[in-house]
């Protein structure tokens, strides 16, 4: 494993924010894009869908910029491309040195930098000629460049790759991990694989990570999907084997079980989850919070499931929209709205739908 740095200052800032972590829990701040805040009054459920952009391929990360448009990637032609509010979509570059494994590998997840009106850095996350690895660009709002890695050394597969990265409220950079279709690697505290990873901007371990690594919780299958509530509880959406699917409150240091436990079970030590799903139901990929709840994506089970949480509590799971628009990838809350992104990629190997068949709709929550 090689992990790669940038300008001290950032490292600083970083420490700066870890230590607001109270008892594992993150406190929530403006400017990160990533933690919604709930809004006053009555819970809201999801409305119709609406296109924004139609005649994407495998759109598969989402990260928001200052200006209200998005950054999406496309996995498997490695495209990086700008979404405005009214639909506009503009090629803005490719990442190098991204390859394909014929399943689930590519160009993954997109995080916009918190400081990005002065440091102009956005990072992915990818599948390389070794493994997967987590790399730094620059965006000057028009074209990429400068392509650096700060983190590889994990291992790659044609399934069970993670990769999704999002920035927490805290400033630090997080990470989901596959186990690469070796189960015994998730308890494998030496290995990056089937983890969440918690970092600081330039790639290093953060401050009070629990394993004195880039290692924040492990025991994970494939997890696809991050997001933190109103309180900044870190919750998390994982791909099960043959029997369950699981939503997963995540505490630093904690072992969620695979592969020993898939769902619920009573092993000393393992961490059971807040939910969990027959894989034929969900199938999950990213999930989102906004307005009291956790919005959850369905690849197989095609369709959203809406999950209100209070504190630590996940209540009773709804489905929205099941079989209606195929395999359901990414959501995230549109920034200042009560709304929400959603991408399909029935392009993909198990879609049918072909090249050029996924869109991005905006789901308003009333």
């Amino acid at each position: 494993m090689r992990i790669r740095t940038r300008a001290a200052r950032h490292a600083a800032l970083a420490v700066a924010a870890a230590s607001a972590l109270v008892a594992g829990l993150l406190v929530a701040s403006a400017g990160t894009g990533d933690a919604a805040t709930a809004a006053a009054g009555p819970a809201s459920v999801p409305g119709t869908p609406r296109t924004v952009s139609s005649g994407w391929s495998i759109p598969w990360g989402l990260s928001w910029l200052p200006n209200g448009s998005a950054l999406i990637t496309e996995r498997d032609a490695f495209t990086v491309s700008t979404l405005g509010q009214d639909g506009t979509k503009k090629q803005v570059g490719k990442v190098p040195d991204v390859v394909t494994t014929g399943g689930e590998g590519g160009l993954l997840s997109i995080a916009v930098s918190p400081s990005w009106k002065t440091d102009h850095y956005v990072y992915v996350m990818h599948t390389a000629p070794e493994g997967n690895r987590i790399a730094r660009m620059t965006f000057d709002g028009t074209k990429l460049s400068g392509y650096k890695v700060l983190v590889d050394g994990i291992k790659k597969n044609k399934y069970h790759n993670g990769g999704r990265i999002k920035f927490g409220p805290d400033g630090l950079l997080y990470a989901t991990t596959g186990e690469a279709q070796t189960p015994d690697l998730a308890q494998d505290k030496k290995s990056l694989n089937g983890k969440i990873l918690r970092m600081t901007p330039d790639g290093r371990p953060a401050p009070g990570n629990p394993f004195h690594s880039l290692l924040y919780s492990y025991g994970h299958r494939n997890p696809q999907g991050i997001t933190w509530d109103a309180q900044g509880h870190l919750w998390e959406g994982e791909l099960g084997d043959s029997k369950y699917d699981e939503l997963n409150l995540i505490e630093p240091g904690k072992n969620y079980g695979w592969p020993e436990c898939e769902g619920n079970c009573s092993t000393d030590g393992m961490t059971n989850p807040k939910r969990q799903w027959p894989v034929k139901d969900a199938s999950p990929s990213a999930v989102a919070y906004a307005d009291g709840a956790i919005y959850m994506a369905a690849l197989r089970g095609e369709r959203l499931w809406r999950i209100p949480v209070d504190g630590t509590t996940a209540g009773t799971p709804k489905a929205y929209y099941t079989n209606d628009y195929g395999r359901l990838r990414t959501v995230e809350s549109v920034p200042g709205r009560n709304s929400l992104w959603l991408t399909t990629t029935n392009a993909d190997n198990n879609g049918g739908g072909g090249a050029g068949s996924d869109k991005v709709f905006q789901i308003d929550l009333k």
